[in-house]
């Protein structure tokens, strides 16, 4: 039985481990998000201005219910939310950590039986 020397090099683990790390990379790039951008618009002679309703609705960690920091009750609430523009207000919902969640989704479901599209669950980092 002859034996193979050995001078050369195997390269497919080499080519293994590549590629292990090159998936490793791609997997964890599409989790990194840009914190914002930065753009300089350009500016029109003919300006249409735009009237958005910025609205922030809060729940506390007893589940008591504000809009704009006005104390209201959830039907207070869904009220108000039907007298907004569901396509162009933003809501921003700001909830203590300590909130059930049953309260939280109740929110949701006012809003989104409301058809508002523009919500914004505000998070800290």
């Amino acid at each position: 039985m002859r034996r193979e020397r050995l001078d050369k090099m195997n390269v497919v683990p080499f080519i293994d481990i590549v590629l292990v790390l090159l998936v490793i990379v791609l997997a964890t790039a599409s989790f990194v998000q840009n914190k914002s951008i930065k753009i300089d618009l350009p500016a029109a002679s003919s300006k249409k201005s735009e009237e958005k309703k910025s609205i922030v609705i809060s729940i506390d960690k007893e589940g008591k219910y504000f809009y704009d920091k006005e104390p209201l009750s959830l039907a207070q609430i869904e009220a108000r939310l039907s007298k907004l523009d569901p396509k162009k207000d933003i809501v921003s919902l700001h909830t203590d950590k300590l909130t059930p969640f049953d309260y939280f989704v109740k929110v949701i479901d006012v809003m989104k039986s409301k058809g508002i599209e523009n919500i914004s669950i505000v998070t800290k980092q």
